[in-house]
């Protein structure tokens, strides 16, 4: 961390009164989300191999919680079994202190791939949920109208999936998962697949989305700005298996734009978690010269 944010900023913990008031506030929520112990240890060929360990944490109503960790940590498997896509093998999740056990319309799953049905219209998929759940056509039409204006794709309610962007099909699965009004809405790296441009633009859309509705959300990222910008809070998972290694409070005061992220507050943030996901190693042994393999002429040299 370079001095003059060291200036600025003393100590990653040193956060003004307005936002220890906020993370207070928040605290004085009720709690949507407890996982407890949560453990996940897959059987292969070459034995057990164990993804998640002793993983905790609890998320409160209408917080917003980033999921960050190095390659492999599993924060994919985490979200799944949140989702209830997939069991684990020990520890409990409760929802509203009720048992995860499977799948629910109380909970909202968005993917990074898109998962749109290509045979039907935008209107037509994020009917599907409701339709499924014996909602009727006509009912189901209209509330779909009302999560189409929310994701702002009210004039394009009759085109295919083929005709729209990358961003506009994942603000179709966005409303998809949101129709059924869930209690909380899981993401697993959705704006993964976008462009630089149309993701911040998604970003920004997801937190109007949020902003005015009553949604609990987990978003699993790998990208430490992207986490930042968003969430409340970042829970840090350690890798191989991934246990909870911190669980940050976001000292950036909302609501949040783009040129916070050159303010003090974010870049303290970034460092810390930097130092959590790429702690300093012992630099690896060069290989001598004599044994390198050349693939140009000797005369062709670069330095």
């Amino acid at each position: 961390m370079n001095q003059d944010l060291d200036n600025t900023l003393p100590s990653y913990l040193d956060q003004s009164d307005a936002v220890r008031a906020r993370f207070d506030k928040l605290k004085q929520r009720d709690v949507i989300l407890e996982v407890q112990g949560l453990h996940k240890v897959y059987q292969g060929a070459k034995g057990q191999t164990a993804a998640l360990k002793d993983v905790s944490f609890k998320t409160h109503r209408r917080e917003f919680v980033c999921v960050i960790g190095p390659s492999g940590c599993g924060k994919s498997t985490l979200i799944r079994i949140l989702a209830g896509l997939e069991k684990s093998s020990g520890g409990q999740v409760f929802l509203d202190g009720k048992p995860v056990t499977g799948p629910g319309r109380d909970r909202g799953m968005v993917f990074q791939g898109y998962t749109l049905f290509p045979w039907l219209t935008v209107k037509r998929n994020v009917m599907f949920g409701l339709e499924m759940n014996n909602v009727s056509r006509g009912e189901a039409a209209r509330e779909v109208d009302m999560w189409l204006e929310l994701v702002g794709l009210e004039k394009f309610a009759h085109a295919y999936p083929h005709e729209l962007s990358g961003g506009m099909k994942q603000r179709v699965a966005i409303a998809r998962a949101l129709v059924n009004q869930p209690r909380i809405l899981l993401m697993d790296e959705p704006f993964g697949a976008l462009d630089a441009q149309t993701r911040a633009r998604m970003q920004s859309h997801l937190l109007d989305i949020w902003r005015n509705i009553d949604i609990t959300i987990v978003f699993i990222t790998h990208d430490l700005d992207e986490a930042i910008y968003l969430a409340d809070r970042i829970l840090v998972l350690k890798a191989h298996p991934g246990e909870v290694q911190e669980l940050i409070e976001v000292p950036v005061p909302r609501p949040r734009s783009a040129e916070q992220f050159n303010s003090p507050e974010f870049l303290a943030t970034k460092a810390r978690l930097e130092a959590l996901i790429h702690p300093p190693q012992a630099e690896p042994e060069t290989t001598p010269q004599g044994h390198m393999i050349r693939f140009v002429n000797v005369k062709d040299n670069v330095e």
